[in-house]
């Protein structure tokens, strides 16, 4: 079965999703641009929401959130709780990055992270003005226009969003990688996890995670028409296939970009960090098993011992957090294309009730990486609090310690 088939055969099934990591694509991507011209509703008026986004009234090219969205979840989900959510978002990975950014918190790991936290926080806002628009302020059920707003609503509700969400899915298997080098094969770490190719390397993740997302920018043209709707004459979006597309192939260009992401920025990277926690965890015990064999001797290199181990575990809670929702998202992928290509094994009213509630949970994942820092690394709660409180107590750089008195617990110098 052709990829572009099998999405008009389930057109009134499939929806965009409108941010975040996974497009299912509408038939609005592969209507021919012939079909439409000089079409009007008749009787607009009378038309059930329903009917307005089925093929029968041909309508199914123009830009209409409503067609294209669960509204009965996706306004309670992304236009009344994702604005709060939002702003607890962007304040916890500001504070993230403020902290990080402190000279006294230079390290690769900490560079790192700080990107991560970046990207996150530019995942969930790029479509927020767009979410606020439509579902906050009610109006999905308008159609779209004029042709440079509906530019900019798919730009900042897919492309972009997508571009950073893949750039921390990167640099998340980045970071676990640069923490497997510095338990497993510490020599190494030394020539492979300097702050010069840490820094090389998170520019390359970046470049890439755009590069993969242009063609998605430009692989559509959006055209303005004018329709009869609610008895008015309004101007609407209608998207079509790109010309280059055509020449190029429509099934060989969406199944290659949609295999890419499969593979490169799910699967893989997620079998990459279930591996690599199993063996930083095996590693971080058989660490603590010798600590415990040479407690007798409360020597540096016994502190520094723990003081990895730390680090180590709260690491790999964040992996941990990342991974939970990942994990379902890259299934929901997979099943996608599998249905797409080869045989039809989706029921698309289910996977796009499963992409609305997994878009917002991976917003609400966000602000978790801060209250796991704050919980589980010392340093960073002794920085952040010589940033925001006064009289704090001795200044980072001079803090060592990660508990002070020398007892191992869960926290971590990062």
């Amino acid at each position: 079965m052709e990829f572009n088939e099998s999405l008009k055969s389930s057109s009134e099934k499939v929806m965009d999703n409108n941010f975040l990591t996974l497009t299912m694509e509408t038939t609005s991507k592969y209507e021919d641009s012939d079909i439409l011209n000089g079409f009007h509703i008749e009787n607009s008026s009378n038309l059930t929401e329903a009917h307005y986004c089925q093929n029968e009234y041909m309508n199914i090219s123009y830009m209409n959130v409503s067609c294209d969205s669960l509204i009965e979840y996706s306004v309670p989900l992304y236009g009344y709780m994702m604005p709060f959510l939002l702003i607890i978002t962007v304040t916890a990975n500001t504070l993230i990055i403020l902290v990080l950014s402190k000279r006294n918190m230079s390290t690769p790991t900490n560079f790192v992270l700080k990107y991560m936290a970046l990207c996150d926080m530019l995942t969930a806002l790029f479509p927020a003005p767009g979410l606020f628009y439509m579902f906050t302020l009610g109006n999905h059920y308008k159609p779209l226009a004029p042709v440079q707003y509906c530019i900019i609503y798919s730009l900042f509700n897919e492309a972009v969003p997508a571009m950073f969400h893949t750039a921390s899915i990167w640099l998340t298997l980045a970071l676990a990688v640069q923490r497997y080098i510095f338990v497993c094969h510490a020599p190494m770490a030394r020539t492979w996890c300097t702050m010069q190719r840490v820094k090389r390397c998170t520019f390359f993740i970046l470049l890439a995670a755009f590069l993969h997302q242009v063609p998605r920018i430009f692989d559509t043209n959006t055209i303005g028409e004018k329709i009869l709707w609610s008895n008015t004459t309004v101007e609407v979006c209608r998207m079509e296939t790109a010309s280059w597309v055509i020449d190029f192939g429509v099934d060989t260009y969406y199944i290659s970009f949609f295999m890419f992401r499969i593979f490169f920025v799910h699967l893989i990277p997620c079998a990459l960090l279930v591996t690599l926690n199993v063996l930083l965890f095996r590693a971080m015990k058989k660490a603590q098993d010798r600590r415990k064999k040479l407690l007798h001797d409360r020597n540096k290199d016994c502190s520094k011992t723990r003081d990895a181990n730390c680090t180590t575990l709260m690491l790999i809670v964040v992996v941990t957090v990342f991974l939970i929702v990942e994990i379902p998202i890259a299934v929901i992928t997979s099943l996608h294309v599998i249905s797409s290509t080869i045989y039809v094994i989706l029921d698309y009213n289910i996977a796009n009730l499963f992409i609305t509630f997994m878009n917002f949970f991976l917003v609400l994942s966000y602000p978790i990486n801060f209250a796991i820092y704050c919980g589980m690394s010392r340093q960073f709660r002794v920085n952040f609090k010589e940033i925001f409180v006064k009289n704090s107590g001795p200044p980072g750089k001079k803090y060592s310690l990660v508990n002070g008195p020398r007892t191992c617990t869960n926290e971590t110098v990062l």
